[in-house]
């Protein structure tokens, strides 16, 4: 039975030790962590974060009540996170019913949505939210003078409405005033306001029900910027359409389009983010590119310069994740580590200050778990070099006797189990794909736990 019990510690152990998935919009951050819980940092003036308070928060805090969720997503000034049960719940600003819990209540704590059933995605506009269903279908709620919700009218809903005109929806992105959508076959749709031809569709005419772009096939996947639009095609490419005045569309000019157009330089993107006035782009290699906006820094370049052409951040590599806030970014390590960048006026970035960068720091405190304390003076007698480490982990410690090491992987399973047989111990780790391992040193007189990067 103890044995049991220590395994099943130690999985619950490692899974809290990283973030899974990171979303940022307005002034503020989500963090799901690998436990299924999720936590928050930044402004919080109508609940946003979700801890129970109105109070900001610069380093990040847990957001209550939640377990096994799968997806956290911010907005505006609200969030939304989904259930592995397939429920949601929000969080929030309610002014507008982009909670769509039926009222226009704020509330700090989440509330679980009625009749959202099958959610299997989720899109949180500034002031509007979506909910894509695993029958294809689209449900809408929120803010709707411009059409952004697509139903055919401008009217603000509070409760979930459905977009009746689309069908085999994957995936859909909100912003401001526009909403894009993302079909099975490929296809791209949207609706909303369109000034500045963030729609796409050769127009900027403002459209109440979704009108399909022109030009655009083999899309994988959608974001919405402020008045911008990004799609990221099936061969690597991207595209953009939409406001330009800061160079967002990273066509090399200043110049609004209201035809996408591709995106200068770039092959070999998977994941792509729009920010208000700024573009993220994540490249197969993890380097990620930067475009547009940087009046605080949010493209992380070391400059405070708006780009109208995609350029590097040097300073991150191994990226599998990011995320375009309104005027600041995140980024997720293969290590788990998350990264952030840019405006910092409410806490948004999670370092514990309101001071803006213009490089990316590590936000040290996310999903981060207090580790069993050790029964005896084991962790002072112990050191385990390098960290990170590529082919072989030194493990040094003198009263080496009967003391066991074990390793588990991020599934908590147990790849490498080792009885020390001399001070110093060699543990060859080549065999072991990249990642965050735990390592669970123990011996008759106790037991504690170190974190090992392989890279």
């Amino acid at each position: 039975m103890n044995k049991i019990k220590i395994v099943i510690c130690l999985i619950f152990l490692y899974n809290n030790l990283n973030a899974q998935s990171i979303s940022a919009h307005g002034s503020f951050s989500l963090f799901r962590c690998n436990n299924g819980t999720v936590q928050a940092t930044g402004i919080n003036i109508y609940g946003q974060l979700g801890d129970g308070t109105f109070t900001d928060k610069s380093v990040p805090t847990q957001v209550s009540g939640l377990t096994v969720i799968i997806e956290a997503v911010a907005g505006g000034v609200h969030s939304h996170f989904l259930k592995n049960d397939g429920s949601v719940w929000a969080v929030g600003g309610n002014n507008n019913g982009e909670l769509g819990d039926g009222t226009n209540i704020s509330k700090n704590i989440p509330v679980q949505l009625i009749g959202l059933t099958g959610t299997i995605k989720l899109a949180n506009g500034d002031f509007n939210s979506f909910f894509v269903k695993n029958d294809g279908s689209v449900r809408a709620t929120g803010y709707n003078y411009f059409g952004q919700l697509g139903d055919g009218t401008n009217i603000n809903r509070n409760t979930p409405v459905p977009i009746n005109s689309l069908t085999g929806i994957t995936s859909c992105s909100a912003s401001q005033l526009h909403s894009l959508f993302l079909k099975n076959n490929g296809t791209v749709w949207a609706t909303g306001f369109n000034q500045q031809g963030q729609l796409g569709d050769g127009t900027n005419i403002q459209r109440f029900t979704p009108v399909q772009l022109l030009g655009l096939s083999g899309i994988t996947s959608v974001a919405c910027g402020a008045v911008h639009s990004l799609f990221l095609k099936n061969d690597g490419t991207v595209w953009s359409v939409g406001g330009n005045q800061n160079g967002q569309l990273g066509d090399g000019t200043f110049t609004d389009k209201n035809s996408a157009i591709q995106v200068s330089g770039l092959s070999g993107i998977i994941a792509i983010s729009a920010g208000y006035y700024h573009s993220l782009f994540l490249k197969n290699n993890g380097t990620v590119w930067v475009v547009g906006g940087n009046s605080y820094g949010q493209l992380g370049d070391g400059t405070t310069l708006d780009k109208n052409i995609p350029v590097q951040l040097s300073s991150l590599t191994g990226v599998i994740a990011i995320s375009a806030g309104s005027e600041h970014s995140l980024f997720l390590k293969n290590d788990g580590t998350v990264w952030s960048v840019g405006l910092n006026e409410f806490g948004q970035l999670g370092d514990g200050t309101n001071t803006n960068r213009n490089i990316p720091i590590q936000i040290t405190q996310v999903c981060n778990v207090t580790l069993e304390a050790p029964e005896n003076d084991i962790e002072n007698g112990i050191s385990i070099y390098p960290n990170p480490c590529k082919q072989e982990l030194f493990i040094d410690y003198h009263e080496y006797p009967n003391t066991t090491i074990d390793v588990f992987n991020i599934q908590g399973q147990l790849v490498k189990s080792i009885l020390l047989k001399s001070f110093q111990t060699i543990l060859q780790i080549n065999d072991l794909t990249n990642g965050v391992y735990l390592v669970n040193i123990k011996n008759s007189k106790g037991k504690t736990f170190k974190k090992i990067v392989k890279q």
